[in-house]
Formats: structure tokens, C-alpha cells, sequence
């Protein structure tokens, strides 16, 4: 068996498992090597991550100082994944209809091997498994995209722990046949052990916080907050964008970018309280302690201005030659062909205005889910899954870190 390049040096072999595929004996070579140790506590630099629907992970970065301020780093980033989650939901549809289809051929057939429609059961099981396997690859492909993103965001931002939402508290209950699907669908526990094995590699912890009240308290001042319009869909009724309706605060914005806001923060006073479950290896934060929840506050900076605002004098400078409303010579003949110079006439001197639908909403903190539908790209071609998926990219560290590695089995 020949090792792959990816394979370290230092790795540690172990018995191979040999399997039968298309006629021909392959050899699993697994293998181990040392990478650092995860701690429970000692965490200055944070990466919070919070679970969402069409916004799939929303994350961001927080640093705890000595004075025991914490501080966002940056504004967040986010993986959508509307089209990967609209392709989940045509396969599962599609299932279920093949399923229906499959027991009623099987009340007919009544255990006759003999039936008539014996051939179409068979055909149909066969299309079921066909489509329970593609379920399972896109699943597969959706859970490792997610938690490669996830940790590539923690090694951009120097990050040492991953806080994030407790699965068991995610549980959709009461919420709708429709809601309580779509949050089944999004294979959640998955992206948590890809997550694990991947943040291992460079010592990354990933702990597990409670998820009470992050996306309903103000990440700033912790007071509840108002869910109003989103301002790009001030037409659609809904509860993405929050304001926070303390007047010393009035913190606003998408509410999945306020929650990872709240995760990190309270991962990070809550750090010695993370236990460790030796029977599955996991680090969580069981249980809320209020004295601490106090602290969990994300503090802004002062905001100042360097250059003197202040209005003592003119706003424009006023010049001794200023420019002339009209031309004083006229301008040359037109050339013949299409290019050419500014012909004679007024000369404009006001800004152009920009088209009617261009400066519409377009803010910076214009963040929430995007009005326009998504649209697969490629998709009759048979394109590749990252053209169903939106994720913000990680602003490296000088120098980037190696992410081609990992640990598997090689043939």
C-alpha cells in the first residue's frame, strides 16, 4: 500500500481493512498522528456560531480582555444555504411519494410473487434506495462544507474555542409540521462531529453552550429586544431584524448576527464552568449562572473621529476663479465614428444620479436574507455542490494556514 502525500511523517499505522469493490481487493490504511491538545479553559479569542434556517450558521469572533471587557471582532459572517436545503426537501418530498406508491403496490401484490406488478415494486425499491443514496451524499457533502467553514472562520480570527448552540435545546416543538421538517433536514449533529474532527487537528475546542434566550436578549446591554421589519423587505412582515429599545444602547440588527454575539459572550464567562463528558469526549456549559450571564455583554468601542467635524466655518472652500455654468470656447467638431469628445452645450456640474433601483437599500447593515430567490447556477449542467451554497469567506491570517490536510484512511 502506498501512503498519499497528506499522510505526515510522524503518523502512527494501524491494521489495514480489506474490502471488495468492483472485483478488486482494497486495502484501508487508517492512521493517527499527535495534534494539540484542547483546553477547557484560558480562552481569550472566541468563535460564536448559531443555528439558523435559511442562514444555515451565522458566526463571528469575540475577544475576552483583561479587564474582563469582551469586544466583537468584526462583523460576523454567515453560510446560507438555500439552494442545498430546497434540493434536501425536492429529494424528501420525491421519497415520500415513492414510498406511497411502493405500499400500495405491496397491498396489491398481498405476497403473490407472481403478480403482475411484482417487476414494478422491484423498480421502485430500487429508485428508493437510488434516492435515499443521494440524500445521504448531500448530507454528507452539506455537513462537511459547513464545519470546514466553521473552522476555518475560528483560524482566521486566532480563535482557540468554538462556542456553540446545544443541539437538545434546538428541538422543534409545537412549531408546525413544516418548521419541525426543515429543522430535521438540516443534519445538525453531523456538522457537530465533522466540526470536532476538523477543530481537533489544530487544538480547537468545541464546546456545546445553552441557547436560552441568545437571539431574544440585546447583545450589548442584555435587555429584551423588538423584532421588526428587515429594512431591504420593509414590505414583508417577519421577525429577522431586532432593535434593542434601550436608549443608551439602541443596538439593531439582523437578530442570527446579535445571537452569535451573545453565544461567544457567554462561552467566555462561562469557560470554567465547562465540564468534559468522558464517555463521548465533549465539552459543554450545562447550566446558566446568573452572576456570570451578568458580565456577558459585548462593549463598543467609543466612537471618534480624528479629523475636526465641527462647522466654524464654510463648508466649501470658496474659490477666487470658480468653474463657469457654460463654456466659454466651444468644443472641437465631433469626430467622425463613435468615440469622441463632450460636445458643446451646458456643462453639468451636479453629481449623476444613480438609477432607480440602485440606491435603494443598499446600507451596510443591510444584512438579512436576500429578497431575490436563489437560482442553482448550473444546475441542469449537473454543476458541483458549492453552487447551491452561500458562505462569507475567512480573512486569513499572514501566513494562511495549511487546510488541505486531514485525517482519514487512504487507500
Amino acid at each position: 500500500v502506498r501512503l498519499s502525500p497528506t499522510v505526515p511523517a510522524s503518523a502512527v499505522l494501524h491494521l489495514p481493512t480489506l474490502r471488495i469493490r468492483a472485483g478488486k481487493v482494497h486495502a484501508d490504511m487508517a492512521f493517527t498522528h499527535a495534534v494539540p491538545k484542547t483546553q477547557r479553559t484560558g480562552h481569550t479569542i472566541a468563535l460564536g456560531v448559531d443555528w439558523g434556517l435559511n442562514t444555515l450558521l451565522s458566526a463571528g469572533a469575540a475577544r475576552l480582555h483583561d479587564d474582563g471587557r469582551i469586544t466583537a471582532l468584526g462583523a460576523g459572517a454567515s453560510f446560507r444555504t438555500a439552494g442545498v436545503l430546497a434540493k434536501q426537501h425536492r429529494l424528501r418530498r420525491e421519497g415520500q411519494h415513492l414510498h406511497t406508491k411502493a405500499a400500495q403496490y405491496e397491498r396489491l401484490i398481498a405476497g403473490d410473487n407472481g403478480h403482475a406488478l411484482t417487476g414494478k415494486h422491484q423498480a421502485l425499491a430500487d429508485e428508493i434506495r437510488k434516492v435515499s443514496h443521494r440524500r445521504s451524499n448531500l448530507n454528507n457533502a452539506l455537513a462537511w462544507a459547513a464545519a470546514r467553514w466553521a473552522v476555518d472562520q475560528a483560524i482566521a480570527a486566532g480563535a482557540t474555542v468554538i462556542y456553540i448552540e446545544d443541539l437538545r435545546s434546538m428541538e422543534a416543538k409545537g412549531m408546525g409540521r413544516t418548521h419541525n421538517t426543515r429543522l430535521s433536514q438540516q443534519v445538525r449533529g453531523q456538522i457537530m462531529d465533522r466540526m470536532r474532527h476538523l477543530a481537533a487537528e489544530t487544538g480547537i475546542a468545541v464546546v456545546t453552550v445553552p441557547a436560552a434566550n441568545t437571539s431574544k436578549h440585546c447583545p450589548q446591554c442584555l435587555m429584551p429586544l423588538r423584532h421588526r421589519k428587515a429594512p431591504d423587505r420593509r414590505t414583508t412582515p417577519g421577525w429577522k431584524w431586532a432593535i434593542c429599545p434601550n436608549l443608551d444602547c439602541r443596538w439593531q440588527g439582523d437578530r442570527d448576527q446579535g445571537a452569535w454575539r451573545r453565544i461567544a459572550a457567554r462561552g467566555l464567562t462561562h469557560q470554567t464552568k465547562t465540564v468534559l463528558d468522558r464517555d463521548s469526549g465533549t465539552y459543554s456549559v450545562r447550566k446558566i449562572v446568573e452572576k456570570l450571564e451578568t458580565r456577558a455583554a459585548i462593549h463598543t468601542a467609543p466612537v471618534t473621529s480624528p479629523v475636526d467635524r465641527s462647522k466654524t466655518g464654510p463648508t466649501r472652500p470658496h474659490s477666487t476663479r470658480p468653474a463657469p455654468r457654460r463654456r466659454r470656447a466651444p468644443s472641437p467638431t465631433r469626430p467622425q465614428g463613435p468615440a469622441g469628445k463632450r460636445p458643446e452645450g451646458h456643462a453639468h456640474t451636479a453629481r449623476q444620479p444613480l438609477p432607480r433601483a440602485a440606491h435603494r437599500d443598499q446600507r451596510v447593515t443591510t444584512i438579512s436574507t436576500p429578497t431575490s430567490r436563489h437560482t442553482p447556477r448550473g444546475a441542469a449542467l449537473g454543476a458541483g455542490f458549492h453552487l447551491h451554497a452561500h458562505a462569507s469567506p475567512p480573512r486569513w491570517l499572514e501566513p494562511a494556514p495549511d487546510t488541505t490536510s486531514c485525517v482519514g484512511s487512504v487507500n
